[in-house]
């Protein structure tokens, strides 16, 4: 069966603290540890009051340095928020520290609006355009005899393995060109997910990084010991999403029985969206679900998220998703 790892936005739950996010992530990775999980990414997200992953890398310390064996990574950097030099050495110096065990996945949006980017001393109008080359510069820096006179100290040599992550073809068709692994964001931007994966599959050059084309998938999980109860669950990233794409971003909040169906029919076509690539229910339910999506998408790896108010109820979604892969 193939690998199943975790995307974690270490969520602030209404009523919560960033603080208590971390505890919880921690955790988490610990019980995805013991699970079998493959790897546990974090994300990063700039203003989100309900995402406390910002400062990605500093959290991606803490979790590999409360793990013992779990890759941990980021799903990813946005690359134009920053020069591949610093992410190079951030990215070096976790390698020197837990070494063998550190994933960089790549993004090129923001990770914020436009507002936000601007407060981060972004130049909108050029550096997601640089995308590819900082990817390329960012690679040669990690590398044991970089190209360039700059060196990154820590990051040279670290060889940290890069991915390039998307909703678009533009990443596939990158991924593709460069011969690196692709993380699609199908767990809230699927549209393209069947295009894209053609495009990457069909035009996938061989590289010294990787041989053949290597997918890993997001999917959502909001498994309960009940079809009824996952349904409850689920209703709290519905919430979010809806909350986040009306321009009211707010700390993840409790479920609410009946949501979905007190909501006009534009909510409810973007819930249908957004979620189209999730399983929610039972057992029984959610190997069904995963199943068919695999089946559908010859995913090489999944990467599962669980965006769920309750902590325990989160830790038994995982556990159920972890089950349900030794099932099939």
């Amino acid at each position: 069966m193939i690998p199943f790892s975790v995307l974690d936005l270490s969520p602030i739950t209404q009523g919560s603290d960033a603080a208590q996010s971390f505890r919880r992530s921690l955790d988490l990775a610990q019980h995805a540890e013991r699970w079998g999980f493959n790897r546990y990414w974090l994300a990063e997200h700039h203003g989100m009051p309900g995402i406390a992953s910002a400062a990605t890398s500093v959290l991606i310390g803490h979790i590999a340095g409360g793990t013992k064996s779990i890759r941990v990574g980021a799903g990813g950097i946005m690359l134009p928020n920053h020069s591949p030099l610093v992410i190079a050495e951030q990215f070096g110096t976790l390698e020197a520290l837990y070494p063998g065990r550190i994933d960089l996945g790549l993004g090129r949006a923001p990770g914020s609006d436009q507002a936000t980017a601007r407060a981060m001393r972004r130049n909108l109008a050029t550096d997601a355009d640089e995308f590819p080359q900082d990817v390329v510069e960012l690679i040669d820096l990690m590398s044991d005899e970089p190209r360039q006179h700059v060196r990154a100290v820590p990051g040279r040599g670290a060889k940290v393995p890069v991915w390039i992550l998307g909703s678009s073809l533009f990443g596939a068709q990158l991924a593709a060109m460069l011969g690196l692994p692709y993380a699609f964001a199908s767990h809230f931007a699927p549209q393209q997910l069947m295009q894209a994966l053609e495009v990457y599959r069909a035009t996938f050059r061989p590289s010294e990084f990787l041989a053949r084309p290597y997918v890993m998938l997001g999917f959502n999980v909001f498994a309960a010991d009940s079809d009824e109860e996952a349904q409850i669950r689920a209703t709290s990233s519905q919430q979010a999403f809806v909350n986040l794409r009306s321009g009211r971003p707010a700390p993840l909040p409790p479920p609410l029985a009946g949501y979905r169906e007190s909501v006009g029919p534009a909510e409810r076509a973007l819930l249908d969206s957004v979620l189209s690539c999730a399983a929610i229910g039972s057992p029984a339910t959610v190997k069904d679900g995963l199943r068919a999506f695999i089946e559908r998408t010859q995913a090489d790896e999944l990467m599962i998220t669980s965006n769920i108010f309750d902590h325990d109820a989160r830790l038994r979604s995982y556990e159920i998703a972890a089950e349900v892969r030794t099932a099939l």
